[in-house]
């Protein structure tokens, strides 16, 4: 067995019983060796940066060179993180895996980035992604696809599939992606992993590359539910350097339930019907009955502009990036193009050569959407949308107390299958846009599996519900006992 494919076994196969294998334990398991003196932080560090530099994955972009040193008695007692390559890291290459940034280095550190630093998750590599976060693949950065671990012919999902990679292969004990529209709970779910996305603005996004601010949130990536709240309680708080972060209003708890006694959920028949492929639906099915032999009540509850989400986002985010992305000329930072003439010129022919054919598409829409005699046609109608879909979560959250459905209507796809069809793509994301329009918070955790590959659950609360999601998704977590299924698998 090759390293990469013992690797993979350790996190989802039978436990060899070894303590001192730090890959066969969650993050939150290794915190406690620390504290209990069975492993060091320079044990733990050794082993996944031996894993981490014999990637077969093209997960990593960059991989720290030396341990540096992290404090036994932090928080987060020197587990290293996985750090997708949209934050930026003072001295470390950070080109949201585009070329027009290729051998960027910040003058400062995203502060996600440093609080995770400062609790004790040095940073043991960055990961590759979509080129500036838009895709749904990882096929559009400029540096490789990236390969699933559970079958390295698909793809890994979008846009932080590095980080989901690199958890789900073993060679990051835990990482940190971005969302937008989906981005770190669609690849959590087509590799197995647990994504969650929290509620927009309590975490800064102070130092991420930005895509569309109105959506753009950080969260974790990690093997289990108790690991992600650990990684999402040292990355919450507001930070004077982002206007738009409130913080959390309390501690992000470590989740306790094991029932879902008296928990309400709502299945939403827009957002469980065509287009989910029935192995996603039976194992989506499967989870409902969990649900409700853990003493929990499923019932329809609609979501009637649901359908319209994909639609307005792909107006909404193109619309801000195009804006954002127009910082990107060649003149400041980043790569600049050897073009004669004028200062247009130099514009146009770095941009040409710099961004790749995903983002000029958005690029492109984003620019019309926003153009005079458009704006209240294209722009204006979907801020409507949003507020819609807002409206509908929020009416749905008076009748329930979470939303259940799948995270991704199918299983990983082969790579290069929906290169050449944007909508196809696009519409990988159709089950978690909602809640990114609403600004709500969201886990995808592993359900089961379809033709032996992952299908992600996806659980949504009101804004700021993060510690009631993460209590429901650990006892659905024990009860579907995933692992044991993935080990099943052989």
């Amino acid at each position: 067995m090759s390293a990469a494919a013992d690797a993979f076994a350790a996190v989802f196969g039978p436990r060899s019983g070894d303590p001192s294998r730090a890959v066969e334990h969650t993050a939150a398991e290794l915190v406690a060796a620390v504290g209990a003196g069975t492993l060091s932080p320079a044990e733990i560090w050794s082993e996944y940066a031996t894993l981490a530099a014999g990637d077969e994955l093209n997960a990593y972009l960059w991989r720290a060179a030396e341990d540096p040193g992290a404090d036994a008695a932090a928080p987060l007692a020197g587990v290293p993180l996985a750090v997708k390559d949209l934050f930026c890291t003072e001295g470390v290459p950070s080109a949201a895996a585009s070329r027009i940034l290729e051998g960027y280095r910040p003058p400062y550190t995203a502060t996600v980035v440093e609080r995770l630093a400062a609790a004790g998750a040095p940073m043991l590599g960055k990961t590759n992604m979509d080129e500036f976060a838009m895709g749904s693949s990882n096929e559009n950065s400029a540096f490789g696809a990236v390969a699933n671990p559970w079958d390295r012919e698909r793809v890994p999902g979008g846009s932080s599939g590095g980080s989901a990679a690199a958890v789900a292969g073993g060679i990051a004990p835990w990482a940190i992606g971005t969302d937008t529209g989906g981005s770190i709970r669609q690849p959590a779910a087509l590799c197995g992993i647990v994504g969650l996305k929290p509620t927009y603005g309590t975490v800064s996004r102070y130092g991420m590359i930005a895509f569309a601010s109105s959506l753009d949130q950080a969260g974790p990536l990690t093997r289990d539910v108790t690991d992600a709240a650990l990684l999402l309680r040292h990355m919450v708080g507001g930070d004077a350097c982002d206007s738009t972060s409130t913080g959390h209003p309390g501690e992000i708890e470590l989740p306790t339930a094991e029932r879902l006694d008296g928990v309400r959920f709502g299945v939403p028949p827009e957002l469980t019907g065509d287009g989910v492929e029935p192995g996603v639906r039976a194992v989506f099915e499967a989870a409902l009955a969990r649900i409700e032999e853990l003493g929990g009540s499923v019932t329809e509850v609609p979501l009637p502009h649901s359908g319209h989400a994909i639609s307005a986002y792909y107006v909404l985010a193109p619309a801000e990036a195009s804006a954002n992305l127009a910082r990107f000329d060649g003149v400041r930072y980043g790569r600049r193009a050897a073009a004669d003439g004028d200062l247009l010129s130099l514009y146009e022919q770095t941009r040409e050569e710099g961004f790749g054919p995903e983002v000029k598409r958005r690029i492109m829409l984003g620019t019309y959407a926003l153009s005079s005699g458009y704006y209240d046609a294209y722009y204006g109608r979907a801020q409507r949308v949003r507020t819609k879909i807002a409206e509908d979560f929020a009416a749905a959250f008076d009748q329930v107390d979470l939303i259940v459905c799948p995270t991704s209507p199918t299983v990983a796809f082969k790579l290069g299958e929906r290169t050449a069809d944007p909508l196809a793509m696009y519409l990988s994301d159709v089950l978690t846009v909602p809640m990114s329009l609403a600004g709500i918070p969201a886990i995808s955790i592993p359900g089961g599996l379809a033709d032996g590959l992952p299908v992600g659950i996806q659980l949504a609360g009101p804004a700021f519900a993060e510690n009631r999601i993460l209590d429901a998704a650990l006892a659905l977590e024990r009860a579907i006992d995933f692992r044991s299924q993935a080990a099943a698998r052989g």
